[in-house]
């Protein structure tokens, strides 16, 4: 295993993201901050909400066209950006015939433990997970003949436009001449849907988004009380993006004392902490080619609710 991030490189940029996004005007809050061993299992509970329909339509979508996908690439190497438990890479494994296989992630221990699996199940593939931050350490990433590099799950749609356009492009340094990016990406559809996917009628949502700040009080001893906020999901029509916010539910002061910070809240004051954009088929082909890229496949699930993109470097 290759590590290039460390517990206490996670731990400094946790104490940046929070001491800058709760002092700024408006508060944000970054999404991966959600995720902690309670965050991982509330996520992979809203992957099987009815409402939450992502996960279903790419995982639809990858076993439909995991064939065309290894006939087109030919690829010998794939590179998976946030692998996690590397459930969507068994789709690929069986059709595609790979010499490597490179799960990236921030977790260690459990890339470990996921890695280790997919190596006892493929013996033919050689598996070199990295623990690192995709944004950060691309270029560090093990290389080999004829690439594919994955970046599943929507992922993109968390960044914002500027952010997407400047990953895209570093993507595509490291990216020979054969080898391809996969990229999943939801798609724009009725609003009402939409809002339901991230404010589900269990509340599962809720609980995830709301996870952001017990992460705060175990990891910078913070006094935050989750519940004194309420979940809130929105489309914004303008930017075609869900937005996850917390709203302060009452006027309220917290202390964060590893940053040594007081931060203040109004009533109904409004924490950022999540967008997730919805594509058009023209927006992904121009963001693609603004970063050097040329649209070579479009795949959708029936409902053309998600999207499954394949690129190839001009």
């Amino acid at each position: 295993m290759h590590v290039y991030l460390q517990d206490n490189d996670l731990h400094e940029a946790l104490r940046r993201d929070v001491a800058l996004g709760l002092t700024s005007e408006p508060k944000t809050l970054p999404p991966k901050w959600f995720y902690d061993e309670r965050g991982s299992e509330l996520f992979d509970e809203i992957t099987r909400l009815d409402e939450y329909y992502p996960t279903r339509c790419e995982r639809e979508i990858l076993i439909e066209r995991a064939d065309n996908i290894a006939r087109v690439t030919q690829a010998r190497t794939l590179v998976e950006l946030g692998a996690g438990s590397c459930e969507k890479t068994r789709l690929l494994l069986g059709a595609l015939r790979l010499e490597r296989y490179v799960p990236v992630d921030v977790s260690g221990d459990y890339l470990g433990e996921a890695a280790a699996t997919i190596a006892a199940e493929h013996p033919e593939v050689a598996v070199h997970p990295v623990v690192a931050d995709y944004e950060r350490h691309l270029e560090l990433l093990p290389r080999g003949p004829r690439k594919v590099v994955a970046f599943l799950g929507s992922t993109i749609g968390n960044m914002f436009p500027s952010e997407r356009h400047r990953f895209l492009a570093d993507v595509r340094k490291i990216l020979d001449s054969g080898d391809f990016l996969l990229l999943g990406a939801d798609l724009v559809k009725d609003q009402d849907r939409l809002v339901r996917a991230y404010d589900d009628a269990l509340g599962v949502t809720a609980e995830f988004n709301r996870n952001v700040l017990r992460v705060i009080n175990q990891r910078l001893d913070a006094d935050f009380v989750p519940e004194a906020f309420a979940h809130v999901a929105l489309w914004d029509p303008a930017n075609e993006w869900i937005e996850m916010r917390l709203r302060s539910l009452a006027k309220q002061d917290v202390r964060i004392d590893r940053l040594g910070i007081t931060v203040h809240f109004t009533d109904g004051e409004e924490v950022r902490t999540e967008i997730s954009t919805k594509f058009r088929r023209t927006c992904l082909e121009e963001g693609l080619a603004t970063a050097g890229f040329t649209l070579r496949e479009f795949w959708t699930d029936p409902r053309s609710d998600f999207s499954l993109v394949l690129a190839q470097p001009n």
